[in-house]
């Protein structure tokens, strides 16, 4: 399943590639130096929401497998009550 459809997203990529190259248009441009601090913002945006996404997942599946496996990742901590003393 998986398979057919990473052949199918090729399949579809190869023959936009070829059709862009069929029917390409030479144009010529100045691009601002500024713009290359644009592109780094998009690469270390992407960067970062990915970092997030794959913590976010990776967390979760630590999770799950420690509930499978019964493990407590809490078992050998101290805990500290919350109470609070004022001395007069």
């Amino acid at each position: 399943m998986i398979k057919k459809i990473v052949k199918e997203i090729l399949c579809v990529g190869y023959f936009t590639a070829c059709f862009m190259l069929m029917f390409g248009v030479n144009l010529q441009a100045y691009i601002d130096p500024s713009v290359m601090t644009y592109v780094i913002q998009a690469v270390a945006g992407i960067a970062v929401a990915l970092g997030a996404a794959v913590g976010i997942y990776w967390r979760r599946a630590k999770k799950k497998l420690d509930n499978k496996l019964g493990l407590d990742e809490n078992r050998n901590k101290i805990v500290e009550s919350d109470d609070i003393e004022i001395k007069q």
